[in-house]
């Protein structure tokens, strides 16, 4: 399990392990790695301190949970809702075996991400191919599996549904991309992107973070039949002018993909309403996809959209990131969700490092792909496709370096393309093979 968290490249201050079970796995991970342990009591004792949580830590310090197995992920709930009282914050749970019965989405609602060794599925695999169980007793396992799902996010009166709520018999199958596209409420700009995905077979974001107008319009040209979608930054070109973003225009109707401006929107209406319509670049003009960050409130969005709304443009919202010490978790996160669905004639999605809300009519972007995991010194933290698509239920996955740093770059898009890809439809899969 600790091996785990070192090829995750997680960052934490201390671990906790969900009592009880797991409380002796979270000591050896502690005592054979010299890291700091707290202890989180099921009650406090009616003498002493009475603290709930034991241990030294400061406020805003990160725990990492440790569980042993999970099915709904209450368990975990129940610990990081304790571990936020004492100001701490929880980002990450490390589980030996997963029940694939709605931990992962439920968990990844409260802006958690679950890290399973093992799951139930595998497991079936292995006893199987071993021959310790018959076809029939795998076959009715995964059966009870499916149809014994969880997660349900929300009840009718739009309240949060409790982690215990009855599972449905039967568990409706995910959406394919093309399925989605055909949503009644769906945005025209989310139908379109999840429309050429599944023409194009890809989920690949290339992010092109280079200086260059030649070369930023060289990448399209040559990646441009891999990927879904081309992430800018227009800001760090160098020699920018206008005829570079209709030349990269062309080139996205050319090969079929969305241009991204990765501008992050930060402010006012007012301000983001002549940030992304006028200036030196004019992004409406020319950028399918802006996002903004939910810290002004809902009034960056209805800025954006005053300009972007009637042209066809999309916005994604952050709801996560990949650098280290991130504050978009938790609260925040539930906060950038209620705003989505506030304003979803816009909104079309989230950047996010795992998949966040349950409405299939939103596109979830994950950036930090890699097909090592781990981190660089800046604090940048890396998934790779097959954690991203499969395991975290993510949409798109963005892959900057993993391409711009390739000796081939073409072949490094084809790569990063199959990988993503084959993690889609494996997680279409009923048996997720």
């Amino acid at each position: 399990m600790y091996q785990r968290v070192e090829e995750e490249g997680l960052q934490f201050d201390s671990v906790c392990g969900v009592p009880y079970t797991a409380l002796p796995i979270a000591t050896i991970i502690c005592s054979r790695n010299e890291l700091p342990m707290l202890i989180r009591r099921k009650e406090a004792k009616d003498y002493g301190t009475r603290r709930m949580v034991e241990g030294s830590y400061r406020e805003g310090d990160t725990c990492l949970i440790i569980e042993d197995t999970v099915t709904t992920g209450s368990s975990i709930i129940e610990t990081s809702e304790v571990l936020y009282k004492e100001g701490l914050k929880v980002t990450d749970a490390i589980v030996l075996m997963d029940r694939e019965q709605g931990a992962v989405e439920m968990l990844a609602s409260r802006g958690i991400h679950l890290h399973p060794i093992i799951s139930m599925f595998k497991l079936l695999n292995v006893l199987h191919a071993a021959q310790r169980i018959d076809d029939q007793t795998a076959q009715s396992v995964r059966e009870f599996i499916l149809g014994n799902n969880t997660f349900s996010p929300k009840e009718e009166n739009g309240n949060e549904a409790p982690a215990t709520k009855k599972p449905c018999v039967e568990q409706k199958l995910e959406l394919s991309y093309a399925d989605r596209s055909k949503l009644p409420n769906i945005h025209p700009l989310a139908s379109k992107l999840l429309k050429l995905m599944e023409d194009k077979r890809s989920n690949l974001c290339v992010s092109a973070d280079v200086t260059s107008s030649q070369e930023l319009l060289q990448l399209a040209d040559s990646l441009g039949p891999k990927i879904c979608v081309l992430k800018t930054h227009v800001d760090i070109l160098e020699d920018y002018t206008a005829d570079c973003c209709q030349r990269l225009q062309e080139l996205a109707g050319k090969h079929n993909f969305l241009i991204f401006e990765d501008r992050k929107f930060a402010d006012i209406g007012n301000t983001v309403k002549h940030q992304y319509q006028g200036g030196l670049y004019q992004i409406s003009s020319w950028s399918h996809i802006v996002n903004a960050h939910a810290v002004p409130g809902p009034g960056v969005v209805k800025g954006l959209s005053a300009v972007g709304k009637s042209l066809g443009r999309g916005c994604l919202l952050i709801a996560q990131m990949s650098s280290q010490g991130s504050l978009a978790t938790g609260e925040y996160t539930q906060a950038v969700l209620k705003m989505a669905e506030e304003q979803s004639d816009f909104v079309i999605g989230f950047i996010c490092g795992s998949k966040v809300g349950t409405r299939p009519e939103f596109i979830h972007m994950t950036p930090g792909v890699q097909m090592q995991a781990g981190g660089d010194g800046l604090g940048q933290q890396y998934s790779t496709p097959e954690e991203v698509i499969h395991t975290k239920a993510s949409d798109i996955i963005i892959v900057g370096r993993g391409v711009l740093e390739a000796p081939d770059r073409l072949k490094a898009a084809e790569s990063y393309r199959k990988s993503g890809w084959d993690a889609y439809t494996k997680r279409l899969s009923p048996s997720g093979q």
